[in-house]
């Protein structure tokens, strides 16, 4: 159990292509958003949600966006703000298939490399940000960003601050890429179950 991380479930999207809300989703008789709870709470005692507290507060202490309506990386900065660890773990609430010894392995990473602001995985060649390990001191590009009106996580990734774990360091420490399969549609969701 690792106390000197904070974790955070996003789950404040507005699940246009679901069609209602993701986090309420069932799969296999647990809702997504219980599942990432506890897969968050298997690494680290600090686990919260982001998204609407009135909303999702009886199920985890919950923080609401401080700049609605600009997607995950809206949802990462008010993370990042309420936090006072260092090191901040991120699950977007879809990721159902995330285990706690791969966050546990992106934390072991992270703490490895002070020198990264964030340690983000690599499936084929995607980064997946919404699965990453976020220093408190990215809260300062990402507001940038969003006062900007620039929404993209990835454009802020500094290569000179960035760890990026690629899919074949992944696949040696036991890693599949399948684990990053994320549930967007009523489509995935029946193909999950």
């Amino acid at each position: 159990m690792l106390s000197d991380v904070s974790a955070f479930v996003l789950a404040g999207g507005k699940s246009t292509r679901m069609g209602r809300d993701k986090a309420l989703m069932v799969l296999d008789t647990r809702t997504l958003l219980s599942h990432s709870l506890e897969v968050m709470r298997s690494v680290t005692p600090d686990v919260r949600i982001v998204g609407d507290p009135e909303k999702y507060s009886k199920f985890a202490e919950s923080v609401a966006d401080l700049y609605p309506n600009c997607g995950p990386l809206g949802g990462i900065h008010a993370a990042l703000r309420a936090s006072s660890a260092d090191l901040n773990l991120m699950l977007a609430v879809d990721l159902p298939f995330v285990i706690p010894a791969l966050l546990e392995y992106l934390v072991g990473r992270a703490k490895a490399s002070p020198a990264s602001s964030v340690t983000v995985p690599r499936s084929g060649s995607r980064l997946q940000p919404l699965c990453a390990v976020y220093r408190r001191e990215f809260v300062d590009p990402a507001e940038k960003a969003l006062c900007a009106g620039r929404y993209k996580i990835d454009a802020l990734f500094d290569p000179a601050t960035t760890q990026v774990i690629g899919e074949d360091t992944l696949d040696a420490a036991g890693f599949s890429p399948n684990l990053f399969r994320n549930l967007n549609t009523p489509e995935d969701l029946a193909h999950a179950k």
